[in-house]
């Protein structure tokens, strides 16, 4: 979710091939090589249906695996030929190549790097996916295991619909006025962009402008990095996958999501929640989770959602509005899943804010161990560990004034809270806010876990990952979690909820 209005997104300039974004150098007439995959998941030993769009006479695609570091895993060559721009929310058409996916590849995600007709790779050896990001000429996918392996017990999600609603290719995004006549907006997977390769909705992050928002390189490369460099192997799917399989998640002990995974598929949530039901554990480091509903057409090639209630002029904040259809907290409030929800939290989306941390409780729990933190201690607030966006549950103080989750916006009732963040309320704070059913107490982001089945925690921020490699108690934690989590279950603190 971002702000609306006038304010220029990141790589508005890109909106077309061949042209550079912003802070970028201008590609060379006849240089420009973009293109999107068929579909953004593939099985290794299975074929890559690629389009791509150049005035070269032949193009070259690099293929790097983004893990503990970017690792150049094969390439292909093709000949060139140009098809024009479409829209946003129609197949683009490009010409189409194939590509053997070696049976070897290891599941995850992969970015191709395009360039005109060179002999040697287009970059030099990248040392973290940043250095792999672009508005242009650039693919993700995601290569998927075909079952999991004995010893790989994490399947992370990648957040392929969230990232096509903020990309911008076609001249549209989720965001925006909609035509008169349109419920809904609807965009297409096919098409540049979608994590990488695209222009993108959205500000420039003032506590990490080296990569814009809403991108794989932003949000989830951080994540994947330090996940593997701290020697979990893991398995990749998409949220596509998760929506057109029941059964996707099923051999894995834990299911990862950070950053921001914000648009859910009726059918992906109703699969994590069976997966939670019998007993699989679900960790996500990130917030404004499973905030908007997509709905996928029926070949999965594009995704639709209806944002603004009947009558309600089109481009106004529709988060800040009851009645849009496809808000999950109005009809099915997604914290009853997740254990929280934007609508007790907030964002900060412009320019710096205000340093804010997590004051702790409940220290004793294992998410803790080997910390020595205590109740009352703030976590990560030098690095501003709270926001961009943030997700709460409703709360009340008990005796000790420890925040305890009342339940009544669908959190489930055994929610540990184990850390709370009151949200700043003063004017000109830069905090923005979504409406819900109750505004007692104030917003706050708290972070925790409950058992249901599995076990569901949520960090409740979007800027997780990015402490990871700033602050080492944000690092234990979240070894500790993930630890708990790949083995067994974290199970509820005794003593952690108060009558």
């Amino acid at each position: 979710m971002t702000a609306p209005g006038a304010a220029r997104s990141w790589g508005d300039a890109a909106a077309l091939p061949g042209t550079a974004a912003r802070g970028e150098a201008p590609l060379p007439a006849g240089a420009a090589v973009d293109g999107y995959p068929a579909r953004p998941n593939v099985r290794a030993g299975e074929v890559l249906r690629f389009h791509v769009s150049t005035r070269a006479d032949r193009f070259r695609a690099d293929f790097y695996r983004c893990g503990a570091r970017p690792r150049l895993m094969g390439s292909t060559a093709g000949p060139g030929r140009y098809a024009p721009p479409g829209r946003h929310d129609a197949d683009w058409h490009w010409p189409g190549h194939d590509f053997a996916v070696p049976g070897d590849w290891p599941s995850g995600v992969y970015v191709a790097v395009f360039s005109a007709g060179t002999a040697r790779p287009a970059v030099p050896p990248p040392a973290g996916a940043a250095d792999l990001d672009a508005r242009h000429s650039r693919m993700l996918f995601v290569v998927t295991a075909r079952e999991p392996a004995r010893h790989t017990r994490i399947l992370y999600k990648v957040p392929v619909f969230t990232y096509h609603a903020y990309n911008r290719s076609g001249g549209a995004s989720m965001y925006g006025a909609l035509p008169h006549d349109e419920a809904y907006r609807t965009v297409t997977l096919r098409r540049p962009g979608g994590g990488i390769g695209g222009p993108v909705k959205g500000l420039p992050d003032a506590h990490d402008p080296r990569t814009p928002r809403q991108t794989f390189a932003h949000w989830d490369a951080p994540f994947i990095s330090w996940l593997e460099a701290s020697g979990h192997t893991v398995d990749y799917c998409t949220d596509l996958d998760l929506d057109e399989s029941p059964q996707h998640a099923y051999g894995y002990r834990l299911l990862l999501s950070a950053g921001h995974d914000e648009y859910w598929s009726a059918r992906t949530r109703r699969h994590i929640t069976a997966f939670r039901d019998q007993g699989g554990n679900i960790a996500i480091f990130g917030a404004n989770t499973c905030w908007w509903r997509v709905t996928p057409t029926a070949d999965g090639t594009a995704i639709r959602c209806a944002k603004y209630p009947p009558g309600v002029p089109q481009g106004s904040e529709s988060d800040r509005m009851r009645g849009a259809p496809d808000h999950w907290w109005e009809g099915e409030p997604e914290n009853s899943l997740i254990g929280v929800s934007y609508r007790n939290g907030g964002g900060h989306w412009e320019g710096p804010r205000e340093p804010l941390g997590f004051t702790l409780q409940h220290t004793g729990h294992p998410v803790f161990a080997g910390t020595g933190l205590s109740d009352g201690d703030v976590l990560g607030e030098e690095h501003a560990l709270v926001g961009y966006e943030c997700d709460g549950a409703a709360h009340r103080r008990d005796a000790l004034g420890r925040a305890v989750a009342t339940g009544t916006d669908g959190t489930p009732a055994d929610f540990t809270i184990l850390g709370a963040a009151d949200l700043p309320t003063a004017p000109g704070s830069g905090w923005n806010t979504a409406v819900r059913e109750d505004t007692d107490p104030g917003r706050a982001a708290t972070f925790g876990l409950y058992t249901r089945g599995g076990t569901v925690f949520n960090a409740a921020t979007t800027d997780w990952a990015r402490l990871l490699a700033l602050d080492p108690l944000v690092d234990t934690i979240t070894r500790n979690v993930i630890s708990l989590l790949r083995r067994g279950g974290a199970g509820p603190h005794r003593g952690a909820r108060t009558p």
